[in-house]
């Protein structure tokens, strides 16, 4: 059954006054008494209104869905055997978990290296991606693998150029691409700069690809938390004001002279900037396509959302007729901005049903001869058990898991150790492992070596991102090895049983029981 926590969420700061007499229909106090000043949402909302539709405070929070769908990845397990090795030999003292390779490639003709299955998809505009994009951008480019710019990061720019109604210097998204292109090791992973409506009137990828030289562009056409456009809280009035004449929704209307007055007067003290929903078609998406190859992309990916089936075959369809490199498809329940709450518990296809379907739709199409690309699959990823169950729930044709809110805490832990080591005041829980970043950060001694001198230079939020790369890393390699698989390409459905029927069903996952049944007849019988 999927249950949702309503009207009382630490994502709305909001609670019931009563914790066990809760209506299990409303959300609401079993008893709600006249006099109550309003601890929950349906409270706040009579005095805050619309202002307690996103989760808080924003600025300074990554947020997810709450809610308990049906299925999820622990409604599958893990499957092992004790005979043989693929990608290696059956020699017990070469089939070991070190010896396991995570690097893989992605894209059509001209490939991508990286050093493990994964990508960290969009983080734009909002505050908390760019107070913490140089850990993410140095810890993604030492790890070796892409980190996407999400969308609107030139409009939201300040000191953006804009000339005839297109960008022609963003210093923010300079940053950002120089950023990783400067602690990127080796020609593994890749800075890819996405679009949606605004920033395709914009001219983003444009500028990205002729003047940032940017190789990988994206469109997006949404994602796995809302199925609107972007949205973010404005505190100041010339920069909602700057935004609407850029061509943003900014609302209330930050030109009217009596919300100017309202606003000064304090009677509200944000503005809101929403982005618009984009209008698909496949002949646009094509011409798209092949504008941007023209520009100069060498490589051209696609970011989907949770969106109905019929959605999730029109970008899969589109995406192997203009034959692009990537499609990630991100499922319902995730957020690292400020979609709204509601809408990130109630709205999309949850990760097992919607991956399941791409699957389905994949192998339709590769069964006909025609191009699949390679598949990224997001919406809550987190620790290697999962990557190998994702991997596998859509094998041969998922390579990527992409994770963001992960990375995104990582980069957050390792920005405030780093303060607490400047302040001498690291807490007790860190520092018996030491007082300074070599000593905290497991990885550090190696990652010294490597790079030398240019490891002072390392912000610790980027050696958060590096280090919980690196547990990963190994982790996934020590599954794949009890699994026999030494290498990404040998991961398959088989890997993995269903725990119940009803995600048996859904994915088209033998049921743990029913797995292996002809092989065991065989020995028993034999």
């Amino acid at each position: 059954m999927a249950l949702t926590k309503i009207n009382a969420s630490a994502a709305t700061l909001s609670k019931n006054r009563t914790e066990g007499a809760i209506s299990a229909i409303s959300g609401m106090c079993a008893t709600c008494v006249d006099g109550c000043v309003g601890m929950c949402e349906i409270g706040k909302s009579a005095y805050r209104g619309h202002e307690i539709i996103y989760p808080q405070p924003y600025g300074i929070i990554t947020s997810a869905s709450e809610k308990n769908y049906p299925v999820d990845l622990s409604h599958f397990t893990i499957l092992g055997g004790v005979v043989g090795a693929q990608g290696m030999e059956a020699d017990s003292d070469k089939a070991i978990f070190s010896n396991v390779s995570l690097e893989t490639t992605i894209g059509r003709d001209k490939k991508i290296k990286l050093r493990m299955p994964s990508i960290i998809p969009g983080l734009g505009s909002t505050s908390i991606a760019k107070n913490n994009w140089e850990g993410l951008a140095i810890g993604a480019a030492l790890t070796g693998i892409p980190l996407t710019i999400g969308e609107n990061v030139c409009g939201m720019d300040p000191e953006s150029e804009i000339v005839k109604g297109k960008v022609k210097h963003s210093p923010e998204l300079e940053w950002r691409v120089n950023l990783y292109k400067k602690w990127q090791q080796g020609g593994y992973g890749a800075i890819i700069v996405q679009a949606n409506v605004e920033d395709t009137m914009l001219g983003v990828h444009e500028y990205a690809i002729s003047e940032l030289d940017v190789d990988a562009v994206e469109l997006k056409w949404g994602q796995g938390a809302k199925n609107i456009g972007g949205e973010v809280k404005i505190k100041d009035l010339k920069k909602a004001q700057l935004l609407k004449k850029r061509g943003y929704i900014v609302i209330p209307d930050p030109t009217d002279p009596d919300i100017i007055k309202a606003f000064e007067k304090g009677n509200f003290k944000e503005f809101e900037r929403h982005s618009r929903v984009g209008m698909v078609t496949e002949d646009a998406f094509l011409k798209r396509v092949k504008e941007l190859r023209d520009l100069g992309a060498k490589h051209v990916f696609l970011k989907t959302g949770a969106y109905r089936p019929v959605a999730l075959a029109q970008a899969l369809k589109y995406a192997s007729k203009a034959k692009i490199d990537l499609l990630t498809v991100d499922a319902a329940g995730g957020g690292t901005g400020m979609s709204p709450w509601r809408m990130m518990n109630e709205w999309g296809v949850p990760e097992v049903e919607l991956h399941s379907l791409l699957y389905k739709y994949a192998d339709k199409l590769a069964k006909k001869g025609e191009y699949v690309p390679d598949i990224a699959i997001a919406g809550g990823f987190s620790f290697e058990d999962q990557m190998l169950k994702g991997l596998a729930l859509g094998a041969p044709y998922f390579k990527l898991i992409g994770m963001a809110r992960a990375p995104l805490a990582a980069a957050m832990v390792g920005k405030t150790i780093g303060k607490k080591i400047d302040e001498n005041m690291v807490p007790v829980y860190v520092q018996r492992f030491g007082d300074t970043k070599e000593e905290i950060f497991v990885t550090a001694p190696d990652l010294k070596r490597k790079l030398g001198k240019n490891f002072e230079k390392v912000p610790t939020g980027a050696l958060g991102v590096y280090t919980y790369m690196e547990r990963l890393n190994q982790g996934l390699r020590q599954i794949m090895a009890g699994c026999r698989k030494f290498s990404l390409g040998y991961i398959s459905r088989d890997d993995i049983a269903a725990l119940t029927k009803e995600s048996a069903d859904i994915s088209g996952i033998p049921y743990i029981t029913d797995v292996d049944d002809r092989e065991v007849d065989k020995i028993l019988n034999g």
